[in-house]
């Protein structure tokens, strides 16, 4: 079949171990379905597992891609859960949880095996694009803003970073969950397009803001994490859920953490539950995933690049 896949890891330079080509099918086995992928989306996993951070050399070939919606062997549309391992269905009891592409093929081919406990049924309402683009950024912002955020209708939020796929869903669910929604960016094009989505105002990086707000939502990392730090109002919570610039800020800030008692939450991923609930707030509300483009995976290298870039708005989906 054909696929997208990790040949090589090169940290410096990722693109040059990305290979379009022919490998095997997956093989059936207990507990585990096989899908036709329909659609598939690019996350920054993808990028960071060319430059070999959670995939070791021996794991190569394989083929990347977290996110997808297809069609199971029973002829059901379904969405992948790509948290694998998380509560043991499909895998060793002592193997610790993972993401696709970490220990298992990815979902950039044709077909993908996952433990059947992964999937949740597609809503109607969503097509196979739309739906591969939540299991992993927007289930990510999910998690953020619902579970460990600690906000409220009418509370004030940043988002750090204005265009990518968490930021851009970060942006969309806070203003369908009723908060107040400010955005930084470098990019004023990126600023102008997240206030059409709905953000209340949008911001150069690191300017100094009208108020500090109740929570940040951080998913770059040490270029911002200063700002993120300074723009909290005594009491108020950062959920960190990424690092794409780095995780080593110059300074860790820890005086005003704690003499404002401040709150630092991780956040990873999010549960099969989420998952659910996301895919029924996207369903019932008319919520939608922010799409940047939709590409045939003959054409992922250019996704791919584009993305490295920072070139893109929204997710890239590529069609099998």
């Amino acid at each position: 079949m054909f696929a997208a896949y990790a040949a090589r890891i090169d940290a410096d330079d990722p693109l040059s171990g990305l290979e379009l080509g022919e490998l095997p099918e997956p093989q059936a086995r207990p507990g585990w379905s096989v899908v036709t992928v329909r659609a598939a989306s690019l996350n920054h996993h993808d990028l960071w597992s060319l430059r070999g951070v959670g995939l070791p050399a021996e794991k190569l070939p394989m083929i990347l891609g977290c996110d997808a919606a297809g069609v199971d062997e029973n002829g059901n549309e379904v969405v992948i859960h790509s948290v694998i391992g998380q509560t043991g269905h499909g895998v060793g009891p002592d193997e610790p949880r993972s993401i696709l592409t970490e220990r298992y093929q990815g979902t950039f081919a044709q077909q993908v095996a996952v433990p059947t406990w992964n999937l949740l049924p597609k809503p109607a309402e969503l097509s196979f694009e739309e739906a591969a683009c939540l299991p992993t950024a927007w289930l990510t912002a999910y998690r953020m803003l619902f579970t460990n955020a600690g906000v409220k209708p009418g509370d004030t939020v940043l988002v750090q970073g204005a265009g990518g796929g968490v930021a851009t869903a970060l942006v969309v669910l806070g203003k369908a969950a009723g908060l107040r929604v400010w955005v930084t960016g470098r990019d004023e094009a990126k600023r102008r397009r997240a206030v059409e989505l709905g953000a209340d105002a949008a911001f150069e990086s690191g300017a100094r803001l009208p108020a500090r707000v109740d929570a940040v939502m951080e998913t770059v990392g040490a270029a911002t994490w200063s700002h993120s730090v300074k723009s909290l109002r005594p009491g108020g919570t950062i959920v960190i859920s990424g690092a794409t610039s780095g995780p080593s800020p110059k300074a860790a800030e820890l005086n005003r953490i704690f003499f404002l008692e401040l709150k630092v939450v991780g956040s990873t991923m999010g549960t099969k539950e989420e998952l659910a609930g996301l895919l029924a707030l996207c369903a019932n509300t008319g919520v939608r995933p922010v799409i940047d483009s939709v590409l045939p995976l003959s054409e992922a290298r250019d996704g791919f690049a584009r993305l490295a870039k920072g070139e893109v708005f929204g997710k890239v989906v590529l069609n099998p």
